[in-house]
Parts: C-alpha cells; structure tokens; sequence
C-alpha cells in the first residue's frame, strides 16, 4: 500500500450461537464493500475457534465514513453486535511505510 492510505482492521471472536445466516451476510458485505467509491483491497482470515480480522483498504476517510454508514452495512453491524461476534474491535490506521515481497 502506498503511503496515505487508509487501512480499517475489524479483529472479531464469533459467538457459538445463532450463526444463521452470518455466512451469506459475509459474502454480500464483500461484494458490497468492493463496489464502494475508495475501496482498494480487502484481506480476511479466521481461524477454527472463530478468531477473525479483517483488513480493507480504503483511499480516504471520507471514503471508510461512506462504508460505514452504508444502510446494508449498517445492518450487518447491528447483526454482528445482537448475534454474531462476542467481541470486535475496529482499528482505523494511515498507512506510513508499506513493503514486502508480494506474489501475484
């Protein structure tokens, strides 16, 4: 990532109940945010005890504030914090340095 690039970090632990319909809500946020005016990348990983993050990159704050305040999104959210997660956390960050060998 280049330098003044924003970058949002949602780490989350899923609760072991009520998973339904988390799956597809995941994929539409994907889809969604990828479509947003900003987005640049997304990574995400989750491990079997349900331990996850999430990484996005977007061009601006303007844009992440645009995503955030997305009515699915907004959704998603109140979903996530009613069922889905026993704990999350959002970092927003600024990229300064950025580098590494990377294999497309």
């Amino acid at each position: 990532m280049t330098p003044g690039t924003y970058v949002v970090i949602f780490s989350s632990s899923r609760s072991n109940q009520d998973q339904e319909g988390y799956a597809a809500m995941a994929n539409h946020m994907e889809r969604l945010a990828r479509a947003q005016p900003g987005f640049i990348e997304m990574q995400s990983v989750r491990d079997p005890d349900g331990t996850g993050i999430t990484v996005c990159y977007w061009e601006s704050e303007a844009a992440i504030a645009g995503w955030k305040h997305h009515v699915d999104h907004t959704a998603a959210q109140q979903y996530g914090k009613e069922r889905w997660y026993t704990d999350y956390r959002v970092t927003i960050a600024c990229v300064e340095r950025s580098y590494g060998k990377v294999v497309s």
